[in-house]
């Protein structure tokens, strides 16, 4: 049995126990409750503090009610044994052959076991990286890349119809440097003092003058390279996420914002709302009676719209494009953004947090024989996607990035992340996938085939096998959690700790899944093949939601 079905089971005795009047509820019996392996050996499979949370509103002692409760469940069919610890906590035993049967569950799931609804119903468009094509992508950016894209998966996973969103800021001072550091190097002189130096500028300046071989003469050679040069930079940035295992579903171009009208289209709507006003020849929208620090200008008295006129122009388009949910993943140096964000939001009449999210990620530092790498051979002055691929592969990269919860600051050890040892955290998940794999084709050389509708469940009895089903049986609980919290790093911590899990029970000789020596198969052995490919079925879906391989063979 799942937590989710035992879950099921305690919510269906509370509701009997209402029917019959034995309980009051004012509120309603819960829809749901937490059930969870406990802490300690001894206090059963699973336990619940169900007694301890509805006692005040039943009136009655939590104990009172954990028997009553109690009572009913062990009538249940799977259910073993309930007992009632300390002031009022079940602990639930579960019969051998319900646990064993999960094992069937999950390999006739396949690829949708870990899936649940959390989400169903939910139109969310997620944001994320979206750095300015001026520049490979930065370490900065290659966290959200990993985050970003797990995260999608996880609300995937949790029913969510999640569409990927780059916003590609083509429009504004920072492409004007740009374009002014490539044309600087064609014309053969210095970088401009607040330009963009690097390999990369080189390059990409030789690439424009080999599309234009005229740019230099042309009559505004600085477009020349802006157009050219952000079409090319912008391309190396998608290949680049794209070798990463990230794309996106939609890459949204800032500069259509301004050229489009959607900027005045959105301004013209929060002044129907009441909330923009003029003030010395500029264009306010009143923030702060939303809780920012002051209101904001979003038309400059010169007429030139500010930076937040885009941003509301930006959000208005979602909303109007279907999205129920916008959720909006920013670096560190952002954190005083937020406020007036969500002043924004409710000034079109939102709930901020819930129609509009912002995730704030912190810093990323590589480690190279024990101190920091600070700059790109190539960029020159931050480390990009490039390099840490270089260093130790897609799949460490995506996994060291993502194992760690975005809001905390975080050293790769790059020697560490290159490691073919336990020691490596992603190598010691892939490595469990890997020796399942091998179990399954050594069985299959001995003739064991898996038949879900023959193999015994109630033969699963040993300790380490009891262990490692309950470990497996968590899997769609870890994928709804890390969803509602937008934490997708709960799912590789959740890997590492069930593939030790799994190592416990292979390296038990009393859990041995081939028959040993010339002993004929027996129905043990099928049983914990069916073990062996959950096990299997669990590990490859979770790296599947960080987007990391599941490798046959290392």
């Amino acid at each position: 049995m799942t937590p989710e079905q035992l879950s099921t089971a305690v919510v269906d005795v509370l509701t009997a126990l209402v029917d019959e009047g034995a309980v009051t509820l004012p509120d309603g019996v819960p829809s749901t409750v937490t059930v969870e392996r406990p802490r300690q050996k001894g206090h059963g499979d699973y336990a619940t503090n169900v007694a301890l949370q509805l006692a005040k509103k039943a009136g009655m002692n939590p104990r009172q009610l954990g028997e009553q409760v109690a009572e009913k469940l062990k009538a249940v069919d799977g259910i073993a044994d309930v007992e009632i610890a300390g002031p009022g906590f079940l602990n639930i035993s579960v019969e051998a052959g319900a646990q064993g049967k999960l094992a069937g569950e999950i390999v006739a799931a396949g690829a949708s076991y870990g899936n649940n609804d959390a989400f169903a119903g939910q139109n969310i468009n997620l944001e994320f990286v979206s750095a300015n094509p001026t520049g490979p992508l930065h370490l900065g950016g290659v966290r959200w890349a990993a985050v970003g894209d797990a995260l999608g998966r996880v609300l995937q996973a949790s029913g969510a119809e999640v569409t990927r969103e780059y916003y590609f800021n083509d429009h504004g001072g920072q492409i004007d440097r740009f374009a002014r550091s490539l044309l600087a190097w064609a014309q053969g002189q210095p970088v401009p003092e607040d330009g963009y130096g690097g390999a990369y500028i080189e390059e990409i300046a030789k690439q424009v003058l080999a599309k234009e071989p005229n740019a230099l003469e042309s009559d505004d050679p600085q477009e020349v390279f802006r157009s050219i040069g952000v079409e090319l930079m912008f391309a190396e940035i998608k290949q680049s996420l794209h070798d990463f295992n990230v794309d996106f579903d939609v890459y949204f171009h800032e500069d259509n914002l301004h050229k489009s009208g959607a900027v005045d289209r959105a301004i013209e709507k929060l002044r129907e709302l009441g909330n923009v006003y003029e003030k010395d020849g500029a264009i306010w929208l009143a923030t702060e009676k939303f809780g920012d620090d002051k209101d904001r200008v979003v038309i400059k008295a010169d007429g030139n719209g500010a930076y937040f006129s885009g941003d509301l122009a930006y959000y208005l388009d979602k909303r109007e494009r279907g999205f129920d949910r916008c959720f909006i993943m920013l670096g560190a140096d952002h954190h005083g953004y937020v406020g007036r964000m969500m002043a924004m939001c409710a000034a079109f009449g939102d709930t901020p947090h819930q129609n509009l999210e912002i995730l704030i990620g912190q810093m990323v530092n590589l480690l190279k024989d024990g101190q920091p790498m600070r700059m790109s051979k190539r960029a020159g002055t931050v480390v990009t996607i490039d390099d840490i691929v270089e260093a130790i592969g897609v799949d460490a990269a995506r996994y060291a990035l993502a194992r760690y919860s975005s809001d905390s600051n975080i050293d790769i050890d790059l020697d560490l992340w290159a490691k073919a040892d336990s020691a490596n955290p992603v190598y010691y998940v892939q490595y469990v996938h890997a020796r399942t794999c091998r179990m399954m084709a050594n069985a299959a050389d001995h003739g064991m085939a898996l038949d879900l509708d023959t193999f015994e469940p109630e033969l699963l009895t040993h300790e380490r096998e009891g262990e490692l089903l309950r470990a497996l049986a968590e899997l769609p609980r870890v994928v709804a959690t890390a969803a509602e919290l937008r934490e997708p790093h709960r799912v590789a911590r959740y890997l590492e700790e069930t593939a030790g899990i799994f190592h416990r029970w292979y390296d038990d000789e009393d859990c041995r899944m081939l028959p040993k020596g010339d002993e004929p198969v027996a129905p043990v052995n099928l049983a914990r093949l069916a073990l062996v490919s959950a096990a299997r079925t669990v590990f490859a879906n979770g790296l599947g939601l960080l987007g990391v391989s599941a490798p046959e063979r290392m």
